[in-house]
C-alpha cells in the first residue's frame, strides 16, 4: 500500500488536475503534540496550484481539499497545512 503522502498527492492530482503539486510529511515535527503517532503519517504541507480554485474563496478551497481527502482524515491524517492557489495567483508569488 502506497505510504500517505502518495496516496494524497494521487487524490488531490485526480481531483484538481493541478498545475503544481508538492505534498510534504511534518510528521517528525509534530512528535509528541497531539495527534501525532510513532510511526508518523500524521501531519502534511500541501502546496496545490489548480485551475480549479478559480472564483473559489479561500474557505471554499480549503473545504473541497478536505472533502477530497476525507477517507485519509477519518484514518489518521490529523492536520493540513495548506497553500491553494489558481495558477495565476501562483505567478505573482
Amino acid at each position: 500500500m502506497p505510504n500517505r503522502a502518495t496516496r494524497i498527492t494521487a487524490r488531490l492530482t485526480e481531483r484538481f488536475a493541478p498545475a503544481e503539486v508538492s505534498v510534504t510529511d511534518d510528521s517528525a515535527q509534530h512528535a509528541g503534540h497531539s495527534g501525532a503517532r510513532p510511526g508518523g503519517e500524521t501531519h502534511y504541507s500541501v502546496r496545490l496550484v489548480s485551475p480549479a480554485f478559480a472564483g473559489r474563496s479561500r474557505v471554499a478551497r480549503y473545504r473541497a481539499v478536505h472533502e477530497a481527502l476525507a477517507e485519509e482524515l477519518e484514518t489518521g491524517l490529523h492536520a493540513l497545512s495548506l497553500r491553494l492557489l489558481t495558477p495565476d495567483e501562483a505567478a505573482r508569488g
